[in-house]
């Protein structure tokens, strides 16, 4: 594509470039918006310049309303083939086209309608906080993956605005189908926990050849749609199912140096040491407590008095443990910021001390100008510590608020014991499980694990240690049985994992 005219677009000549189609080719990356109206397809070489070509000038108007909205380009390199597919919608599905690379990726096929939800037979699929609602659920956020000769048309399901924000695959043998439903969907999933949702991303592959599987989780402070980037581990198993791994998702995780052979062996088994542990902040404005910092609910937040340096948070964790991570997530609380310009950057000190009399910094940024609204701070060496002390230095926002301070390491106690007695029942709606289980003192968390087979446990479910030892499920699929097993974790490690259940009656 070296070789191409530039043709300069006169200006940006769209309202907005929402939810764009965006795919690597080459040296060439291709752009195409979503949208209701005409538009092109427009290219670059040099995307760190911003400047963008036209590739085709104007796409036809798909008919019927479809758009195409939140589209996604798919080339097939096995046959260099071309394809978008495309939808947003509680009424219409997601459709597939093949585009002409002959005739600059305008449309080559008729649309094909190819996936609809199915919310009475797949409980996931359902809308509302846990598929709680009976409003008519979302389809979006179309994704092509090519693996092991097949094609993986995945979506995201049933609604961004709430915890169950998920990512599905349909299955075959051509790109334009015919596509049949991957049973173990959910393919990416994760309702409890720090991070909630999971849905409308992609999936990539990194260097080594680890497939990635990205999405959307869910934030609402601002803005009921209002998101923040995920990213689990994701593989195909021995039987061609597709499934990403947010165990422990949003725990410390190694990047890969090469191709990984277990699921889980980038969990770093760094655990959460501030989970509710008891803050003291310098000033707290009206009833936006410190305590918040460490509730693990990125929609809750301590806000200062002021946005002024020297404000602290100071965490009390109790006993002494090995803090080995950090991370800090700011919140936009009344936020006057809409541009990124050279005023956009955040500067903080961290300190830690074992007596909360002797103090060392273990984080000073002060000396740089990063905007780094969520961000994740490795130490370099250990540190002992039981008071984890933040200090504000600068932030751009007219209000200093912080919804999580999150403190990784280990203690030196032993693990839990596993959870006993776990049960299942699945319901006359077999969309839906209750399980229960016994519970193990002084715990952080569980995780609920599940999936179509003992060997295939893909789904993780996370609940608090202070919540009840009792949960509804209603993530399930009719006509598939389904196989549970659960693991308890604490500050010092994570427990032996239960023997696995089925709810087979």
């Amino acid at each position: 594509m070296k070789n191409w005219k530039y043709i300069l677009p006169e200006r940006w000549p769209f309202e907005d470039n929402c939810a764009p189609a965006a795919w690597s080719y080459g040296d060439t990356l291709l752009i195409f918006q979503s949208t209701f109206q005409q538009r092109p397809i427009l290219y670059t070489t040099t995307p760190e310049t911003g400047k963008l070509h036209f590739y085709n000038r104007w796409l036809p108007l798909i008919r019927d309303e479809l758009g195409p909205w939140d589209p996604a380009l798919f080339h097939d390199e096995d046959t260099d083939r071309w394809f978008m597919y495309f939808g947003s919608s509680n009424i219409y599905p997601l459709c597939g086209i093949e585009l002409d690379y002959n005739r600059r990726l305008t449309y080559k096929s008729d649309v094909k309608r190819m996936i609809y939800l199915y919310p009475h037979v797949h409980g996931w699929e359902r809308f509302g906080p846990n598929h709680t609602s009976n409003i008519t659920p979302f389809i979006e956020g179309a994704w092509m993956t090519k693996n092991n000769g097949k094609y993986y048309l995945q979506y995201g399901a049933p609604g961004t605005e709430y915890n169950v924000y998920a990512n599905g695959t349909y299955v075959g043998d051509d790109p334009m189908g015919p596509f049949e439903y991957a049973p173990n969907n959910p393919v990416s999933y994760k309702p409890g926990g720090f991070v909630n949702g999971a849905g409308h991303g992609n999936t990539f592959k990194d260097n080594y050849g680890n497939y990635w599987n990205t999405g959307t989780p869910w934030i609402a402070v601002n803005w009921n749609f209002e998101r923040r980037i995920a990213m689990f581990p994701t593989g195909f198993d021995k039987d061609d199912l597709m499934y990403a791994n947010t165990r422990f998702g949003d725990f410390p995780q190694y990047i890969p140096q090469s191709k990984w052979n277990d699921r889980n062996e980038l969990f770093t088994g760094w655990m959460l040491l501030s989970y509710k542990k008891p803050v003291i902040a310098s000033t707290v404005r009206d009833t936006f407590d410190a305590k918040r910092i460490t509730d693990e609910n990125p929609r809750t937040f301590w806000v200062a008095q002021t946005n002024k340096a020297g404000e602290t948070a100071t965490i009390d964790l109790q006993k002494v443990y090995d803090v080995k991570a950090l991370q800090i997530n700011y919140t936009d609380y009344k936020s006057n910021i809409y541009a990124n310009d050279e005023s956009v950057y955040i500067q903080m000190k961290f300190y830690a001390s074992t007596d909360h009399k002797n103090w060392q910094v273990i984080f000073d940024n002060t000396d740089k100008k990063e905007d780094r609204p969520n961000a994740y701070i490795e130490l370099s060496q250990t540190v002992k510590a039981r008071y984890i002390k933040y200090e504000n230095a600068y932030v751009p926002t007219p209000n200093l608020a912080i919804s999580d301070i999150r403190v990784f390491g280990n203690g030196d106690g032993q693990t839990p014991s596993t959870p006993a007695n776990l049960k299942v029942q699945r319901h006359e709606d077999p969309r839906d499980a209750t399980i229960t289980w016994d519970a193990v003192p002084n715990v952080v968390g569980y995780n609920i694990l599940w999936g179509i087979a003992p060997d295939k446990l893909y789904q993780t479910y996370q609940i608090w240690g202070d919540a009840p030892t009792k949960l509804e499920l209603r993530a399930l699929s009719v006509g598939i049985d389904y196989y549970y097993a659960i693991e308890a974790f604490d500050e010092n490690g994570v427990s032996k994992i239960s023997n696995v259940i089925s709810d087979k009656k």
